[in-house]
C-alpha cells in the first residue's frame, strides 16, 4: 500500500473513444424523441377535449407527475 504512481507505472498506451456511427445511434434517438413526446402529450394534455383515450384512467395514473411537473389539471 505504500507504492505511489509514478510515470514508469503507467500504461504504456491509452485507448481512443470507439466512434459511434451517426446511422447507428440516428434510430436510437428517434425512437427516444417519439417515446419522450409521447409521455410529455400523456402527461401534460390528455385530459378533457384533446383526450385520446374517453375516461380518467391516464389522468388519475399520471395525476401526481403533473403536478410535480407544473401542469394544471383541477
Amino acid at each position: 500500500m505504500s507504492q505511489s504512481l509514478s510515470p514508469s507505472h503507467l500504461p504504456a498506451s491509452i485507448t481512443a473513444p470507439v466512434a459511434l456511427p451517426i446511422r447507428t445511434l440516428l434510430p436510437w434517438a428517434a425512437f427516444t424523441v417519439l417515446l419522450s413526446l409521447l409521455l410529455l402529450y400523456f402527461v401534460g394534455a390528455e385530459q378533457g377535449a384533446t383526450s385520446l383515450i374517453s375516461g380518467h384512467a391516464v389522468h388519475e395514473f399520471v395525476h401526481d407527475g403533473r403536478h410535480l411537473l407544473g401542469f394544471p389539471c383541477h
